[in-house]
């Protein structure tokens, strides 16, 4: 468990919350997929989500699935995660599908 990671990820989470309005984009990154949710974390509940091994995909995706349940921005949550290789792609991939952050 890397303790790194889950000490910056609470300290990101103490920051960004996701409402109706601008829901919270949070990426989960494990050895071999990627996991992007989009949650409004006033109701609790998770809009869209997507697991995939490509990064690319997966952030097409997501924006297409935000798109549908008609969310224009996002805040974005990295989980932790450093803004580099898999989860800049994402994020960057989301930007290109019309996602705002």
């Amino acid at each position: 468990m890397d303790t790194n990671r889950i000490r910056r990820h609470n300290r990101i989470r103490a920051k960004v919350i996701g409402t109706a309005a601008r829901p919270r984009l949070c990426v989960y990154k494990s050895n071999r997929y990627l996991e992007a949710q989009l949650i409004d974390d006033t109701a609790g509940k998770t809009l869209a989500s997507v697991k995939l091994a490509d990064a690319q995909k997966a952030g097409e995706e997501i924006a297409k699935k935000g798109k549908a349940a008609g969310v224009e921005a996002v805040v974005f949550d990295r989980g932790g995660f450093r803004y580099i290789g898999k989860i800049a792609v994402l994020a960057d991939a989301a930007r290109k599908g019309g996602l705002t952050f």
